[in-house]
C-alpha cells in the first residue's frame, strides 16, 4: 500500500511538471546557469577582453610614437640608399631594411623621450598635439619602458649592420650613436630643445647624419657627397620643427623654456619659415638649369608650400606642423626621384666622357 502511494505521488509530480510551467522554468534556469558557468564561455570572454586591451594598448603606443613625423627619418634613408645605388650600382636590400628600422626606432624613441620630458616639465596641456600622458592614455612608466625597448632594438640593428656592412666599426658607431644621443638629448638630459638648440639638433640629425648613415652602410665608406644632397632635406625638415615651436610659443613661455621661435618673435619666425620652406626650391631650380630637368620635380609641390605660407602669415598655426610634414613627404619623394635621375644622367655623362677619352687615345696610338 505504501509502495502504491509513493508511485502515485511520483506520477503526479511528473504530470504536473510536464503539463505546467514549473518544468520549463526549471529547465531554463538550469541551462542559463550552465551556460554562464561554462569554462569555454568564460575562457572566450577573457580572451576577448585581453584582445581588446591589447588593441587599445597598441593604439596608444602608436599614438605616442607620432607616426605622422616618420617621413623625416625614412626619407634620408631612401635618399642615402639612392645615392649609393647610382654611384656604386647596387643596394643590399637587407642592409636597407635594417638601416630603416634602426633610424625609425631611434626617431620613435626620441619622440617618447620628448613626450615624457614635456609632460614632466608641464609643457604639454589639453590643447597640445601630444596628449599621451596628459589624457592618461599611457602611464609615464609605460612611455619610459617603451622608449628603452626601442633604443635597445636600435642598438640591436646597429650590431646587425656591423656584421652585414663593410663599414668600419668606429665609423658606424660614431654616426649611429651620434644620432641616438641627439634624439635623447633633444629633450632628455640637458634638454637642448629648452635652450634654443633644438633646431641645430634637427638640422644635423634629420639631414646630413641620417643620409650619410644610410649611404655609408651601403658603400662601406664615408663620403662628402651625401652631405651636399642632405642640405635641402634638412632645411625642409627643420620647417616642421620651427612651425611647431612657433605655434607653441605662448605655452613654452609659460613653462619657462626658450626656443628659437621665442627668441626671434612671430615676425622673424614667419621670415625664417619661408626661408626653410622655399630655399630648397631655389636650390633645385639651380640644379635643374645647370644639370638636368629632373631636379625640378620638387617644384610640383609648390602650390602646397604657398598654401602653408598663407596660413602661417595669417597665424593660423593649428595644423601647420602636420601639414608641413605632409608637404615634406611629397617633397622628399620627388627629391629622391629627381636625385636618382640626376645621378643616372651624371653617370651616363661620365661613361660618355670615358668612351671619348678611350677613342681619343686609340686614334693617337
Amino acid at each position: 500500500m505504501a509502495k502504491e502511494q509513493k508511485q502515485s505521488r511520483a506520477e503526479t509530480f511528473v504530470l504536473a511538471g510536464s503539463n505546467g510551467h514549473n518544468d520549463q522554468q526549471w529547465q531554463t534556469g538550469i541551462m542559463n546557469n550552465l551556460v554562464s558557468h561554462s569554462p569555454a564561455t568564460n575562457h572566450a570572454s577573457r580572451m576577448a577582453r585581453v584582445a581588446s586591451d591589447v588593441r587599445h594598448k597598441c593604439a596608444a603606443y602608436m599614438l605616442a610614437l607620432r607616426p605622422w613625423s616618420f617621413s623625416a627619418s625614412l626619407t634620408p634613408v631612401a635618399l642615402g640608399s639612392a645615392l649609393a645605388y647610382r654611384l656604386d650600382g647596387s643596394v643590399d636590400l637587407v642592409i636597407l631594411m635594417v638601416c630603416a628600422v634602426a633610424v625609425l626606432v631611434v626617431h620613435g624613441a626620441g619622440n617618447l623621450v620628448n613626450t615624457y620630458y614635456d609632460f614632466s616639465k608641464g609643457i604639454d596641456h589639453k590643447k597640445s598635439d601630444d596628449r599621451t600622458l596628459v589624457d592618461e592614455i599611457l602611464a609615464p612608466q609605460d612611455v619610459v619602458m617603451f622608449g628603452a625597448l626601442l633604443y635597445s632594438l636600435g642598438c640591436l640593428c646597429a650590431t646587425l649592420l656591423y656584421f652585414l656592412s663593410t663599414l668600419r666599426l668606429e665609423h658606424l658607431a660614431l654616426i649611429y650613436f651620434g644620432g641616438l644621443s641627439s634624439s635623447f638629448l633633444y629633450t632628455g638630459g640637458i634638454g637642448l630643445k629648452y635652450v634654443a638648440l633644438g633646431d641645430v639638433v634637427i638640422l644635423i640629425t634629420f639631414g646630413p647624419l641620417a643620409v650619410m648613415f644610410a649611404h655609408a652602410v651601403q658603400v662601406g665608406y664615408l663620403s662628402v657627397l651625401p652631405l651636399v644632397y642632405a642640405v635641402p632635406l634638412a632645411l625642409n625638415t627643420e620647417a616642421i620643427l620651427h612651425s611647431n615651436n612657433t605655434r607653441d610659443m605662448d605655452s613654452d613661455k609659460q613653462a619657462g623654456i626658450v626656443t628659437l621661435a621665442i627668441l626671434i618673435g612671430p615676425t622673424l619666425s614667419y621670415v625664417l619659415y619661408n626661408l626653410l620652406l622655399f630655399v630648397p626650391y631655389v636650390l633645385f631650380c639651380i640644379l635643374a638649369t645647370r644639370y638636368t630637368i629632373s631636379m625640378a620635380l620638387p617644384l610640383l609641390t609648390l602650390p602646397m608650400a604657398f598654401t602653408l605660407e598663407k596660413q602661417f602669415r595669417s597665424r593660423c598655426y593649428a595644423k601647420i606642423p602636420q601639414k608641413t610634414a605632409k608637404l615634406n613627404s611629397s617633397w622628399d619623394f620627388s627629391m629622391c626621384l629627381g636625385s636618382f635621375w640626376h645621378l643616372q644622367a651624371a653617370c651616363r655623362y661620365c661613361d660618355e666622357l670615358a668612351l671619348i677619352f678611350q677613342f681619343h687615345c686609340f686614334n693617337t696610338d
